[in-house]
């Protein structure tokens, strides 16, 4: 996502009803399932986080939320929101808004899906299904749509060498 939202800045970004507020940095903001309801406790700089970093600044975030230790400016400041219902079974969703956040990207549940290769047999992959909800006040959809295309190209090709990705491999 924040490799995506680096290419693609307008997604990283606050409709504020008469201007549009785009950040450089990206605060990522992550639903999480409480049993007092739905929390988006906020990693700041995102962007500049090790993918362990990000991975054990999630996971803590999201323990503290259901402990009920999260500090109230943890729950502010996001620029873009990810969330998942994949692990309750859901496939195919459509995320709300998180306002003033122009977007918020839903990841569904891992599926299997038939492919055709390149000699025309077909090949079953694993699939998750990415919906993306955006306010056509801020942005129109082909820009949107062209944020998801990278995303995908991205997530397809990531080898989870942090400098081969830097340089395109």
């Amino acid at each position: 996502i924040i490799e995506a939202l680096k290419a693609h800045p307008e997604m990283n970004a606050h409709f504020l009803g008469d201007r549009i507020a785009r950040f450089e940095k990206v605060s990522l903001g992550m639903a999480v399932d409480t049993t007092r309801g739905l929390m988006v406790p906020v990693l700041g700089d995102a962007c500049c986080l090790s993918l362990d970093e990000l991975s054990a600044g999630i996971r803590g975030l999201a323990e503290e939320c259901r402990e009920g230790t999260i500090e109230p400016d943890q729950l502010t400041g996001g620029t873009f929101t990810m969330t998942n219902l994949g692990m309750l079974g859901v496939e195919h969703f459509t995320p709300v808004l998180n306002i003033p956040e122009v977007a918020i990207l839903g990841v569904g549940g891992i599926s299997v899906r038939p492919v055709r290769g390149e000699n025309g047999e077909v090949n079953f992959v694993d699939s998750i299904a990415l919906s993306l909800t955006m306010d056509h006040q801020a942005i129109d959809g082909a820009p949107a749509a062209r944020f998801l295309k990278d995303l995908v190209e991205t997530l397809e090709n990531y080898s989870g060498d942090p400098a081969a990705n830097e340089e395109g491999e």
